[in-house]
């Protein structure tokens, strides 16, 4: 019974000390995700393990071209997309092409997409100004993705 006794204090010891390293790293540091779905195809496909880093983003802000993961509008489940657009710039997407306009473009600067394959399709001809505290995403499988757009 001593040997028992010994063995559970022993455990609740690891137990607890894991809780304590795994936790803090787990809420403040990275976090585990599965991709549901085609949306990010041909760079992220559907089951992918992803490793997700949370830390950054306390220390600067997102940029264009990144690819994130964020909470769904409905609140019960997570997205992966690709920033298109920052806060405060106008998109437009028309014929194919997407073109942001800012402060830096005003004439429009026309997106140039390396990490997409060359017949992929931005469909759904728009135009919209991000608001000061609003990102534009897309999924990378543009025919397939549920994001910005709708």
């Amino acid at each position: 019974m001593k040997g028992f006794k010994s063995f559970l204090l022993e455990f609740g010891e690891v137990i607890i000390t894991a809780l304590l390293i795994v936790l803090p790293i787990r809420m403040f540091v990275i976090s585990p995700y599965f991709v549901k779905g085609q949306s990010m195809e041909p760079n992220f496909h559907n089951n992918d393990y992803l490793l997700v880093d949370k830390l950054s983003y306390r220390f600067t802000e997102p940029k264009r071209g990144e690819v994130i993961v964020f909470k769904a509008p409905d609140g019960a489940s997570y997205y992966i997309k690709r920033i298109i657009g920052l806060p405060g710039e106008t998109i437009e997407i028309n014929n194919n092409s997407i073109v942001v306009f800012n402060k830096e473009f005003p004439e429009g600067l026309k997106l140039n997409e390396e990490y997409l394959p060359a017949d992929d399709l931005t469909l759904n001809n728009m135009t919209i100004k991000l608001r000061e505290n609003e990102y534009f995403v897309l999924g990378d499988n543009r025919e397939a993705s549920f994001d910005s757009r709708s």
